[in-house]
């Protein structure tokens, strides 16, 4: 997965880099299919929530992105990775639920037909 982290307004470290990195690869726990991560981190001194965070993950299908904004950077990126990681769950669990329902479905129609 590539992961792309893009500063606005704000200097990229080597530890704030690093912290993008290892919770966005531990998304990868979740979903193997994920191509990329574009990570956006803002800071607006105006705001009462100085930092915002979004991300925009690549996967087969539609895109998942999640935004979040808090007073402290690394709160803001845990918060973007819980809401990302309950996408993954969701998208992952319609995807499995829909294979089974249509196991169901063709298998009852190979009963009937059996039965005729």
């Amino acid at each position: 997965m590539q992961i792309h982290v893009s500063p606005r307004h704000l200097k990229l470290t080597a530890a704030i880099h690093g912290y993008v990195a290892e919770k966005v690869e531990h998304l990868e726990h979740l979903a193997d299919e994920i191509l990329a991560a574009h990570v956006v981190l803002l800071h607006d001194e105006t705001a009462t929530k100085a930092y915002s965070v979004k991300v925009h993950l690549a996967v087969p299908g539609p895109d998942i992105h999640a935004e979040d904004k808090e007073n402290d950077l690394y709160a803001a990126i845990d918060k973007v990775v819980d809401k990302l990681a309950t996408q993954l769950r969701k998208r992952k669990t319609r995807r499995t639920d829909k294979t089974k329902r249509v196991l169901q479905v063709a298998s009852e129609r190979r009963k009937g037909q059996a039965a005729r």
